[in-house]
């Protein structure tokens, strides 16, 4: 063999070793960041079953709490007032009007239930006859699927749902009845959060033995002292995301803030 011969084998069996070296080096990238993509949506649900959790005891209690065994009770076992706003108006021997405001606590529900479960209406699109229903209480809607027939002139029109959900409850109506647009047609109810969350693990970072940083507190704005709550990944997946960074998206996950009364998410910005 001369050569020639060698070296080109030398350079062929080079090339190829640069060219697994390269692919390896980028699918290893691309690895990396669907493995700190997966984890970061993770770390986002949770501070997002947290912050309900914590909206939900501060409507209770008149206050966010910093204890987890405190909020993690408040799931298990409190109770939610069920409460209904109506105005009585009553009229004034001089000509005038007074607006009486009742709050009347028509039973309770669990916290649990507030906080995993999420209620919408389902309306009438427009005005028009009423031609049926597309679906039974209690099954499951479907986005997209159509959930009943409205008879708008002379075309029947079918809107379809807007989200999934379970039908809860539905309005007392019959075909050929008149609708208007807005009108309540349907409740639905659906999970915000999965049902089988592991509550006992509420302050931990999934995965890990690591509890999410908590700041409870009040500032004030304009002479009244208000809540300001603050729950962050005290040790974020990305590299990028760092306390000395400025930029906004680049900071460790987080919801609300120690100065602002906000309970938005960073990563909703």
């Amino acid at each position: 063999m001369n050569l020639t011969k060698i070296l080109t084998y030398v350079l062929f069996g080079i090339s190829i070793f640069l060219g697994y070296y390269l692919y390896s080096g980028v699918q290893k990238t691309v690895d990396d960041r669907k493995l700190i993509e997966t984890k970061e949506m993770a770390v986002i649900e949770k501070l997002k079953l947290i912050r309900e959790a914590e909206i939900v005891f501060q409507e209770v209690n008149g206050r966010y709490t910093s204890n987890w065994d405190s909020l993690l009770n408040f799931i298990k076992n409190g109770q939610v007032a069920i409460i209904e706003r109506r105005e009585e108006l009553i009229q004034k021997e001089y000509g005038g009007e007074e607006v009486i405001v009742h709050i009347d606590t028509l039973g309770f529900t669990p916290a649990r239930e507030r906080i995993f479960k999420e209620t919408f209406n389902v309306n009438a699109a427009d005005d028009g006859i009423f031609m049926g229903f597309k679906i039974k209480e209690g099954e499951r809607a479907v986005k997209n699927q159509r959930g009943y027939a409205l008879k708008i002139g002379e075309k029947i029109s079918e809107p379809p749902f807007t989200e999934d959900g379970f039908v809860s409850s539905m309005t007392k109506v019959n075909v050929g009845d008149q609708v208007t647009k807005g009108q309540i047609l349907m409740t639905i109810w659906d999970y915000k959060f999965k049902p089988d969350a592991d509550l006992d693990r509420i302050a931990f970072k999934p995965g890990t033995d690591t509890k999410f940083d908590i700041f409870v507190g009040k500032v004030d704005r304009g002479g009244l002292m208000v809540d300001v709550i603050e729950v962050k990944d005290p040790s974020p997946d990305n590299p990028f995301r760092s306390e000395a960074n400025d930029a906004k998206n680049r900071k460790p996950l987080r919801f609300g803030s120690r100065t602002d009364v906000s309970t938005s998410g960073n990563w909703e910005s």
